[in-house]
């Protein structure tokens, strides 16, 4: 396989009234996103202002310093820390040779290169081309140098810029083949609510360690790399309780701070699997310095997606390498493991069968021995706490939980105690 050649690149950041270790952090990620987009960082220029340049987000002086770096460098694209306007991008232009781009681009790049299923790819093509059009308006020839590389994967690559209506065309196109796909989840989402399913929902900043844990506590493939945004579609698998009740679990996009709205906006349908979880594992970085700040981007977007009031357990990853300073919230729901010790995901999933038992509703039956499927029913569907077989009535004494409205409670009530 053809190694590919890395691009260099310099990023460029403005701090503006944020402390001096939440703006290291956040140019520290972008150097971690161009390295997930296969770049080179050569060099990093950062500006302290009061508010950002209207014309060329670093004032006149830092632009021809950015100039002086680019002659020394001769990296092949700039990236800003931040969503510049269409004005910046052209102004900066006209006075740099590389290209410049910044985060959203990059981050969309990066989902450009990480999508795998269909949904997913449109997806990302519907950000690229919203993101694209308020750009393409008096531009002319500064954008033919969209060649290839980071920030022009996926769409980028086709000349767009020669026919807007074509871009308006694809839009309606794409949001109409999402709308099959979403109606087509939320048929099969009425199907497992039917059938009366606990839904456990992975969700965390990106990188923390969500894929590893899926991959081992389900029965499941999904793609695990020390990377940022490494899982882009979600993905359901069967996790099996210590009781061996079987639940849903669902692994999710990683989210970001000062992730693109229009980002947001796109991967809300692939959110609402979300949605309908009765318990997410809020998985957390414990050897990232920044870990405090992920929990509260997360918390955030969680909100804006109106998945507040869903029942959370915050899992703190990573044990074995955590951070010196870190000092997990308080509070009883929260567990500290390390995703790759099989002792920890024990204690995880006890926990985890703990709050499934707190939302269930207690039976306590005496089933005849005659009663197969029922017993084997309830062995797979509740949560079994006493399965005892009694000589003298010949029937089976069986205490449990089960999940309220479940179409067993039924089945049992006759053989209630």
């Amino acid at each position: 396989m053809k190694k590919e050649i890395n691009e260099k690149i310099l990023l460029v950041g403005c701090q503006l009234d944020e402390d001096d270790l939440r703006f290291q952090y956040s140019m520290k990620e972008l150097e971690e996103l161009s390295e997930t987009a296969q770049g080179e960082v050569a060099a990093i220029l950062s500006q302290k202002r009061d508010r950002i340049h209207p014309s060329t987000y670093i004032g006149k002086g830092k632009v021809e310093e950015l100039a002086a770096l680019e002659e020394e460098f001769e990296p092949d694209i700039i990236i800003f820390n931040d969503e510049l306007s269409p004005s910046q991008i052209r102004n900066l232009s006209k006075e740099l040779n590389a290209r410049v781009i910044d985060r959203t681009q990059l981050i969309l790049d990066i989902f450009a290169q990480r999508a795998r299923s269909r949904e997913g790819k449109l997806q990302v093509e519907l950000a690229q081309l919203q993101y694209l059009l308020p750009r393409l308006i008096g531009q002319g020839t500064s954008l033919s140098r969209l060649g290839g590389g980071i920030g022009t994967r996926g769409p980028g690559e086709t000349k767009l810029e020669s026919d807007r209506r074509h871009i308006h065309r694809r839009i309606d196109d794409i949001k109409k083949q999402l709308q099959t796909i979403v109606e087509h989840r939320e048929r099969y989402r009425e199907r497992r609510k039917k059938n009366k399913t606990f839904q456990v929902a992975l969700v965390g900043y990106t990188n923390a360690g969500k894929s590893t844990l899926f991959n081992r506590l389900s029965i499941a493939e999904s793609y695990e790399e020390n990377q940022l945004f490494a899982t882009l579609d979600p993905m359901t698998r069967k996790m099996v309780l210590p009781s061996g009740y079987f639940t849903l679990l669902t692994d999710t996009v990683g989210f970001i701070q000062d992730l693109p709205t229009s980002l947001i906006a796109a991967f809300r349908s692939t959110l609402e699997e979300v949605k309908e979880a009765d318990l997410l594992l809020h998985v957390v970085d414990s050897s990232n310095p920044d870990y405090h700040q992920h929990e509260e981007t997360v918390e955030s977007l969680l909100n804006d997606l109106g998945m507040d009031g869903l029942p959370v357990l915050t899992v703190y990853n990573k044990r074995d390498i955590r951070h010196p300073d870190f000092v997990p919230a308080g509070g009883a729901d929260q567990v500290l493991v390390s995703a790759i010790d099989s002792d920890d995901r024990k204690r995880l999933l006890l926990k985890v069968e703990d709050i499934v038992i707190k939302q269930m509703d207690p039976y306590h039956v005496l089933v005849p021995a005659s009663e197969g499927k029922l017993l084997s029913q309830l062995k797979n569907e509740t949560i079994l706490k006493k399965l005892e077989f009694l000589e003298d009535s010949q029937a089976y004494e069986v205490i449990g939980y089960h999940l309220e409205d479940h179409q067993i409670r039924g089945s049992i009530k006759k053989f209630q105690k």
